[in-house]
């Protein structure tokens, strides 16, 4: 189905669409549809948002007063028209929203400017899309008609029911919230319809967990993948390997998780080595020239963990097919780096090839292969099945902490895994090697043998994106923005868990390691770890192009490709790598020596495009603004998923322990109380400051405490005490706690 924001996408990509043509683009057939978009039309014409000439052609007018802005509301009523970065936030009074909800992207006209420290107000005039299809809600009875109330508060509107839904009221008792599609929002006078679909019965109830969290977070469960077939592989010229052991490091314990690349390693004689990256051949097997496809992939652009297994992105059909397999025969795309004596990369190309797996590498290798107090002699009963793979992956282990150790001294900050004690919840803390959006990078740990995955991936990831960018073709990538040094007012903050010896810089600023070293106790240690995430940003996917903005040029920059069955934005990379092997003009026309465009000692030659407009074609439509936004707006679903999900299993293993009493730590204060980690559970609760009965306290923001009036008793960042869980809110996520 069309939304206002697809007619106005395909408008800005045209100068001028009649009727009929924008009907193809937006595979509206039916009569009721092409009505319904005649209606949009005039509607978006009326606002001043589109124009139609005398030819009946329509396009978006340019200097529209509209700005295009997602709605973000807060529990307390606020609302905001976001624009993105370093973009002012416009508010917008509930009476202007005009339904809006929070999420929803919509046309915003300023009708009132900023001034001083006041941002400046809006009105919504146009929805252009709706954020929720699907709304987790409790039905109540109000006037004797069946609504839907929805459990998040930011959603400012109840939706109407059928009557026979009066059987799904919500009883507190059982916590029976309920699924609900929006048959119509509300617009105008008339109020929003919509029916239950599905009841979750939450109250000591695990079952429907899944359901509850991925709803929560708008993510759809599932969606018809068989749609898109696996193409059959034309026979093209490869390079044959398939003589040579290749590795798959792999933690994830699922049988569906994420398909992983491959590492093989050829050691010289005079100290150099290559060090091969197969990854898995998907560009060849999905239709990325479909529309039928896209629409399909564009319903969920990444691979997310459950708690048994994993939704994957792809059709099980096209994983099949491209899954390496020990002792098979597979296509693949792979990138070879020359290696010097000091595991410094000197060169690297491009290749198709043909491999064979001859070992998947657990973490138990690792474990094994770093523990071993001699590398002559090998007992270990993990080792012996394994001898003649070893010399190579102590290798391939050397090299990962060579780069790791190049990213360290780069700038880079390297935060350990988070601990997890809650075991359907492990595939979420493995090492996942695919993974950008963090601030820092996690460490190196021979417990997970991806994290030593990961610095290999990292450098192969970095040079497509100096290959791209080099030849002038756009790449779906991060800008790896961290933090060298942090403000030490922050840390005074957490002055309980480090030692004194503090020594700031010329600057008077600390460096993250120093932090961390300055922690000497284990448990302290990782809270302050948990404290300092929060100072990173997460890194957003960016569209990068030929010509980057002069203030970004000394950013650094990667484009992920090695693993195109975790994402979208891996795959359209590797997609565009293996159209270079195969469509890359290798010179000028006039010029009778080709140049081998996959190798990085072409890029000083190359001064042609490398690509026909044809490709070029093809490829905009993968590389666009349209599809970052949604790759970002997905991504955010993702996160908020998986946050979600921990916090709801944490809330589970403390329902199991209701009126037991741990000793904890606090990690952080309010005004409204302080929240307590209780290290034997590894969850964290709220002391709320009213059941602080023995005296008035007050906040203390600059000293970061709460205190009595009378007593002068203080509660501050790092102090331990006892606390009893005396409820839980799995609605909320919540923990409540008291002091014993």
């Amino acid at each position: 189905m069309f939304s206002s924001s697809s007619i106005i996408d395909n408008l800005n990509h045209s100068e001028r669409l009649e009727f009929k043509k924008l009907c193809r683009l937006l595979k509206i057939t039916k009569k009721s549809d092409r009505d319904k978009l005649d209606i949009a039309l005039t509607a978006l014409e009326k606002l001043e948002i589109i124009n139609k000439n005398e030819n009946d052609e329509y396009s978006c007018i340019k200097d529209s007063d509209h700005l295009v802005a997602k709605i973000r509301c807060s529990s307390k009523g606020y609302c905001f028209a976001v624009r993105g970065k370093d973009k002012e936030d416009i508010y917008i009074k509930e009476n202007l929203l005009n339904y809006a909800w929070n999420g929803d992207k919509v046309l915003v006209r300023i009708i009132k400017e900023g001034y001083r420290r006041r941002s400046p107000e809006g009105i919504v005039d146009c929805i252009l899309e709706r954020s929720n299809q699907i709304l987790l809600s409790k039905v109540e009875i109000i006037n004797n008609d069946v609504y839907a109330i929805p459990i998040d508060d930011r959603i400012l509107s109840k939706i109407k029911l059928p009557k026979e839904n009066k059987k799904y009221t919500f009883i507190p008792e059982n916590k029976n919230i309920v699924k609900v599609e929006i048959d119509r929002f509300p617009i105008g006078q008339e109020e929003g319809l919509g029916h239950v679909i599905q009841e979750l019965k939450l109250n000591n109830n695990e079952e429907y967990d899944t359901d509850f969290v991925l709803s929560k977070s708008n993510i759809v469960k599932s969606y018809n993948l068989n749609h898109i077939e696996s193409k059959k592989i034309e026979k093209r010229e490869r390079i044959d390997l398939t003589d040579k052991n290749s590795y798959l490091f792999k933690s994830w314990n699922s049988n569906n998780s994420p398909m992983l690349p491959m590492i093989q390693i050829e050691q010289g004689q005079i100290k150099s080595t290559k060090l091969w990256i197969h990854t898995n051949n998907l560009a060849e097997r999905v239709d990325l020239n479909s529309k039928k496809s896209l629409e399909i992939l564009f319903n969920g652009f990444e691979s997310i963990p459950l708690l048994n297994d994993w939704q994957n992105y792809l059709s099980e059909t096209i994983r099949n097919d491209s899954e390496f397999k020990i002792g098979e025969i597979n296509e693949a795309i792979s990138l070879c780096l020359h290696l010097n004596s000091d595991n410094e990369i000197t060169d690297w190309s491009f290749h198709l090839t043909l491999v064979k797996c001859a070992l998947i590498v657990s973490s138990d290798h690792t474990n094994a292969l770093l523990s071993r107090k001699s590398k002559t002699r090998i007992t270990s009963r993990v080792l012996k099945p394994i001898k003649e793979y070893i010399d190579d992956l102590d290798k391939i282990l050397e090299i990962s902490c060579s780069f790791r150790q190049k990213n360290l001294l780069g700038g880079k900050v390297e935060i350990p895994t988070p601990l997890n004690k809650i075991e359907q919840l492990e595939e979420f803390f493995i090492h996942n090697p695919a993974e950008y959006s963090k601030g820092y990078i996690e460490s190196l740990n021979k417990e997970d043998c991806q994290t030593y995955l990961s610095p290999i991936l990292f450098e192969a990831n970095l040079i497509w994106f100096k290959h791209s960018n080099q030849y002038g073709l756009n790449s779906a990538g991060y800008i790896l923005n961290g933090i060298d040094c942090v403000n030490p007012n922050e840390i005074i903050k957490y002055s309980e868990f480090i030692e004194n010896d503090i020594e700031l810089n010329e600057d008077g600023n600390l460096s993250f390691s120093q932090v961390i070293k300055l922690c000497g106790d284990d448990n302290k240690k990782r809270i302050l770890h948990k404290l300092l995430i929060n100072e990173f940003k997460n890194n957003e996917i960016s569209l990068i192009s030929k010509n980057p903005n002069n203030h970004d040029s000394e950013k650094l920059f990667i484009s992920p490709w090695t693993i195109p069955a975790y994402d979208f934005s891996n795959l359209i990379n590797q997609y565009c790598i293996f159209n270079m092997i195969i469509n890359g003009k290798k010179s000028k026309k006039n010029n009778i020596n080709p140049i081998n465009i996959t190798e990085s000692n072409s890029l000083d030659l190359v001064t042609w495009d490398i690509f026909n407009s044809s490709i070029s074609k093809n490829l905009e439509i993968l590389f666009n603004k349209f599809v970052i936004d949604k790759l970002n707006e997905y991504k955010d679903k993702v996160n908020q998923y998986k946050s979600n999900m921990i916090n709801v299993k944490k809330v589970r293993k403390a329902e199991k322990s209701l009126g037991n009493i741990y000793s904890g730590f606090i990690i952080s204060v309010q005004t409204y109380g302080f929240f307590v980690e209780i290290s034997e559970l590894n969850v964290e609760g709220l002391v709320h400051v009213s059941t602080l009965n023995n005296d008035w306290y007050e906040y203390r923001s600059r000293q970061n405490l709460l205190i009595g009036r009378k007593s002068k008793k203080s509660y501050k960042v790092g102090d331990a005490i006892e606390v009893k869980i005396i409820k839980v809110d799995i609605l909320k996520y919540q923990i409540d706690l008291e002091l014993t």
